[in-house]
């Protein structure tokens, strides 16, 4: 299957196999920044632990589902956000005030909309879970 958002793809398998109770999923190709998102993730305590399965084509995430996702997805347009701006953002893509995590691509990596927030960091929205 073409694919050109291989983040999309990886949240996606997420989200169908939370929505039918599975206890784990794969996602394929690997990217660096969907690594990324999974290691805070993991860190947050919405999934359980991932390895990558080598295949030598594009490899394969073997992720652990814990249960606790209720919905994850990609942000597009990927959005530029300052730092005044994540209040209007939390409000569009999150349920409820200090509910879920948003994703933020800033300057200095990937991080979560609280982080970035702390470390007064605008950058561009990737994806939300709660």
């Amino acid at each position: 299957m073409a694919m050109n958002d291989t983040l999309a793809g990886t949240l996606n398998n997420i989200q169908n196999a939370e929505t039918v109770g599975k206890g784990s999923c794969r996602a394929n190709p690997v990217s660096k920044t969907a690594k990324k998102v999974l290691e805070i993730f993991k860190d947050n305590l919405y999934i359980g632990e991932f390895k990558i399965i080598e295949n030598g084509k594009g490899d394969i995430f073997d992720i652990t589902l814990i249960g606790r996702v209720n919905k994850c997805g990609v942000i597009k347009p990927r959005f530029s956000v300052k730092l005044t701006d994540y209040a209007k953002f939390e409000k569009r893509f999150l349920p409820a005030k200090d509910f879920g995590l948003i994703i933020v691509s800033t300057p200095k990596g990937i991080m979560t909309h609280t982080e970035a927030k702390e470390k007064r960091l605008g950058g561009k929205l990737l994806a939300f879970i709660y």
